[in-house]
């Protein structure tokens, strides 16, 4: 029995200690949401925390924001992974395409201050983070406010507004009918106040033969400025970073659409790319994305 208690003690003092990593819940728009937050052993108030948004339908726990999340502990950086609600209340996982959608973009305003707002109450030094799509929400988020709500933010492989086009050019290949005669009819309903009008569209997104109001069809499909992250980033007060993968077959043209903003900032916008990944950034490349978070965190301290 004493080899037993020694066996124990000894595997005890083999874990090191490491990070802590809580399950956050909060109520934004009368919807549960939630967040993954992830601390260093060494967690202090003047910790940095970066605030991660992820891409479409995704959601905390996929594969891209795990990664950079955890190689960002190991560089004593915390994190606050969060999910989306897309309209449904305690969403985990994937968007489910069965599930009708009611949302617009800017829902995620309003979400991503929410949980900025979280964040300030376990670091003094938090940044944004967004990827892909997520990317672009960060952005309006941030092209939106008057203040500094965050002292910088990194855009992961975000979404152009010439990757907003391709999608939308592509919807007839896609799903086998034009987009412009839904989209029309989208338009009208919420120009006349029916934008809760459920429509039964051949595609939305990712999702086929799918069920979905007029104001969410219209605020994906529908071209503004606000797609252009690019210029957002032009507008935006904090520093920010982005990163570029060479072999991103998603948004190809981050690289090209960054570069005159990056140019023309001052060294405000630092745009940076990583050899050989593609859009998701798996395995070792979440290492290389966390080093370079590092390294711009460490210039903006």
């Amino acid at each position: 029995m004493r080899w037993f208690v020694g066996l124990t003690v000894l595997l005890a003092l083999a874990v090191p200690v490491s990070a802590a990593e809580q399950e956050l819940e909060l109520s934004v728009a009368g919807r549960t949401t939630f967040a993954t937050l992830r601390t260093p052993a060494a967690m202090t108030p003047d910790t940095p925390l970066v605030v991660m948004t992820h891409g479409t339908l995704a959601h905390k726990d996929m594969e891209v924001i795990q990664g950079v999340a955890k190689a960002l502990e190991q560089r004593g950086i915390a994190s606050l992974a969060h999910t989306l609600s897309l309209g449904v209340d305690r969403r985990k996982g994937m968007y489910d395409c069965a599930v009708r959608h009611d949302y617009v973009v800017e829902d995620a305003i309003a979400e991503i201050g929410a949980w900025v707002g979280r964040a300030k109450g376990v670091s003094r030094l938090v940044f944004a983070f967004g990827h892909s799509r997520g990317g672009n929400q960060v952005a309006r988020y941030l092209a939106a406010s008057d203040t500094l709500p965050v002292a910088g933010a990194v855009l992961l492989a975000p979404v152009t507004a010439r990757a907003e086009a391709d999608l939308r050019a592509a919807y007839a290949k896609t799903y086998g009918k034009p987009l412009e005669p839904i989209l029309e009819l989208a338009t009208k309903a919420v120009a006349a106040g029916r934008g809760g009008e459920w429509m039964d569209v051949p595609g939305f997104i990712y999702c086929r033969n799918a069920v979905v109001t007029a104001r969410a069809f219209a605020s994906f499909y529908a071209a503004d400025a606000g797609q252009d992250t690019a210029a957002l980033v032009a507008r935006m007060k904090p520093p920010v970073l982005v990163l570029a993968a060479t072999k991103d077959s998603v948004v190809p043209d981050v690289a090209a659409s960054f570069a005159p903003v990056a140019g023309s900032s001052g060294g405000r916008v630092q745009l940076d790319t990583i050899e050989d990944a593609d859009h998701f950034f798996r395995d070792l490349f979440a290492e290389d994305v966390a080093d370079r978070i590092a390294e711009f965190i460490k210039q903006t301290r």
